[in-house]
């Protein structure tokens, strides 16, 4: 009997189906010589530090260095403090049972770090010790099953990828739970953490923040000229701006009624823009949230949704290329994308026979290959998988597409001693830019055609018809989006200016492609940061812990980063995870103790009057709100249906009686659904939610 584990009921069920399994059982299937059981995500954990005997925030406890660390069945935070799941405790049984009847495993959790984590840690925790091998696919077709389960790989082949999970969850660990507890005791407030991205992420939305708001913004001034054709008119800028207005000024005098301007270059040149690479996961977030204004969470929610309906490759993918084996699927699968209504028109003159392989290259193909879709006709999805879809396989009718061609006009012209110059773009071919027809695709030089269309030679001598003199200022760099957040954690290596560490992070930035929407969800859980608009806006909160740790190891971007490199090495086989580790703990025992130093200000304890007994205040405390009114009886927990409750929900609930639409709340089967907030009659947690078109309220 062979025994094989995946890492969700629902791909269970699927490979289950696969290999004949089709008898169900309690948490498992069983039939033609397989138990097929799964996981429910992170069965398994590491302990806490009350298990190490921690029980209490104490500054001498610190740092706490468990050796070694101990694996406990999954625990969830309820208004008494941690307590085991039960479901998790219930699978975890069953898991074991299956184990033990049979004779070989076969893991078939997402191919990836954190699929191998889940996996390597329920053995570990069950002390299994049958042998076992590997299911590494990039797609849950039957097709994808089937050959992945004709080319199964030696466990022992996946040591080093659970090498730097394993690593990376206990450095999570030993920088979070030490720093976090350092930062209570010098903040006094427990609804608050540190982490090994979290910080230097936090540092650097409050630094482009900080930035922001203190920008002085200095003027210049540009000036430019109008020449006349025959029939129309371009406009030619001087080839410097001036800083001085006095200068400015004079330049525009310099300039009499009836200067004639000498063309001195004329050039046409054809250039192209290239399509656009495949989507990794970061590349999507970053649309969805430009394109659809979908979080970022939100979209990785999504995209595993769709992987799970076979729709599309593994998401969670760091690689932007396909290998040439996958490469001869493509042509297919866009002859499918080609007749979906949204693409029916550019795929009626799309070239299947020439298309663009720039984005096929085995070399930078890491675990897995960039996201596409598989040929599966998409049914049944909702609006915003349709959405996410839809931009997946657009994104590989750009990617395979011709070039957009265009054709680049330069010219330049004197009048006296003063050099004006005009640069413009026009599209001669739109290639793939014509998929989805963005504005946002032009470049820059295109905005060039504003300013007329004439065209002169060489030698050419011109009639100045105006000239004018333009005010305009310097601008700050704009606040953080979610996109824009993504492309700097992905890319913030760019901006470290020490050499050596710029290099170490210059292709994995700070957290990976499948943690980063993770990171950002909890800087809104704790308060550190809020959305005004698309644009992320630190809260006090985020600017007050900024300000105490921005010169600290804790906000060390380079350092973070050089971090994300050691775990790749690990993977690579190029660096021992002990040598890792020893670093970890040097790491968090100085960390620890730079924060200790902190003298923070008492964070104000925010009150409300109580809508309930009306003299009562309401007391916002880490994990509750309550009135101290002891005849009153108010309490709200901050954690309802799966969603922790920020200061802000709060705020809105007990000064109006109900809090904005919030999104990600989960029912009792799991689904999430958006909803808002309310007291009923009794001041007991209501759900309210938003009406629909026809006026009537939605049902979830």
């Amino acid at each position: 009997m062979i025994a094989i584990i995946a890492e969700k009921p629902s791909v269970g069920m699927d490979i289950a189906r696969v290999v004949g399994a089709d008898t169900r059982n309690d948490g498992y299937c069983s039939g033609n010589g397989y138990m097929v059981t799964w996981a429910l995500g992170h069965l398994v954990s590491l302990a806490m530090p009350d298990t190490y005997g921690y029980t209490k925030t104490a500054a001498e406890d610190l740092p706490m260095l468990p050796d070694p660390f101990r694996l406990v069945s999954r625990q969830v935070r309820t208004d008494r403090g941690m307590v085991t799941d039960i479901a998790a405790s219930k699978q975890l049984k069953v898991i074991e049972s299956v184990f033990n009847r049979c004779d070989s495993i076969i893991v078939a959790t997402d191919a990836g770090r954190e699929g191998e984590l889940i996996f390597r840690w329920i053995y570990a925790f069950l002390d299994c010790k049958k042998p076992f091998r590997r299911l590494w696919i990039s797609s849950l077709t039957d097709e994808a099953i089937r050959k992945g389960l004709e080319e199964l790989k030696d466990g022992s082949e996946y040591d080093s990828l659970y090498a730097a999970a394993d690593s990376r969850a206990k450095a999570d660990w030993l920088v979070g739970m030490n720093a976090s507890r350092a930062l209570a005791i010098v903040s006094g407030t427990p609804n608050s953490s540190i982490g090994r991205v979290q910080t230097p992420t936090l540092a650097m939305i409050c630094a482009r923040f900080k930035e922001n708001r203190g920008f002085v913004s200095t003027p210049y001034w540009q000036l430019h000229v109008t020449l006349q054709g025959k029939c129309t008119h371009r406009r030619f800028f001087h080839v410097g701006n001036f800083n001085d207005k006095a200068e400015a000024e004079a330049a525009y005098r310099h300039i009499p009624s009836g200067s004639v301007a000498e063309i001195t270059k004329a050039e046409r040149k054809e250039t192209v823009q290239q399509p656009p690479l495949l989507y990794d996961l970061t590349a999507l977030q970053k649309d969805c949230n430009v394109h659809l204004d979908l979080p970022a969470d939100k979209t990785l929610d999504i995209a595993q949704a769709l992987y799970e309906k076979k729709l599309v490759s593994y998401p969670r993918t760091g690689s932007r290329h396909i290998p040439q084996d996958v490469m001869a699927h493509i042509p297919e699968l866009l002859e499918k994308i080609s007749v979906l209504p949204e693409f029916r028109e550019y795929g009626k003159a799309f070239d299947l026979s020439t298309l663009n392989t720039r984005s096929v290259d085995d070399t930078k193909v890491t675990d897995h290959h960039a996201l596409v879709t598989t040929g599966v006709t998409p049914e049944g999805l909702s609006e915003a998988e349709t959405a996410v879809y839809t931009l997946i396989a657009g994104r590989m009718l750009e990617a395979f597409s011709p070039p957009c061609g265009k054709e680049t006009l330069r010219m330049e012209c004197r009048i006296g001693d003063m050099a004006f110059r005009s640069k413009s773009s026009t599209v001669t071919s739109p290639g793939w830019r014509g998929v989805f027809g963005r504005k946002e695709d032009k470049e820059e030089d295109e905005e060039g055609l504003n300013d007329g269309e004439a065209v002169f030679a060489v030698g050419d001598r011109v009639p100045v018809s105006g000239h004018g003199l333009v005010q305009k200022k310097t601008m700050p760099k704009p606040l953080y989006t979610e996109a824009t957040l993504l492309a700097a954690m992905e890319t913030c290596g760019k901006d470290i200016a020490d050499g050596q560490a710029r290099e170490a992070v210059k292709d994995l930035g700070i957290g990976t492609p499948a943690t980063r929407a993770a990171i950002i969800t909890t800087l809104f859980k704790r308060d550190y940061v809020e959305r005004n608009g698309k644009s992320l806006v630190p809260t006090e909160k985020g600017l007050l812990l900024y300000g105490a740790v921005k010169d600290m190891l804790v906000a060390d971007v380079s350092l973070t980063g050089s971090w994300e490199n050691a775990l790749a090495q690990i993977e690579r086989h190029t660096l021992d995870p002990e040598t890792f580790m020893a670093s970890i703990r040097d790491y968090t025992r100085k960390a620890t103790g730079e924060i200790l130093k902190l003298s923070l200000p008492a964070a104000p304890v925010r009150t409300f009057t109580c809508p309930k007994c009306k003299t009562g205040h309401v007391i916002l405390r880490g994990r509750t709100a309550k009135c101290d009114n002891e005849g009153c009886g108010l309490l709200v927990f901050r954690k309802f249906l799966n969603k922790e409750l920020t200061d802000q929900h709060l705020e809105q609930l007990f000064s109006s009686g109900s809090t904005r639409l919030i999104k990600g709340f989960k029912g009792k089967k799991g689904i999430a659904f958006d909803a808002a907030l309310a007291f009923d009659a009794g001041f007991n947690l209501t759900l309210s939610f938003p009406k629909n078109g026809n006026g009537k309220k939605q049902k979830r």
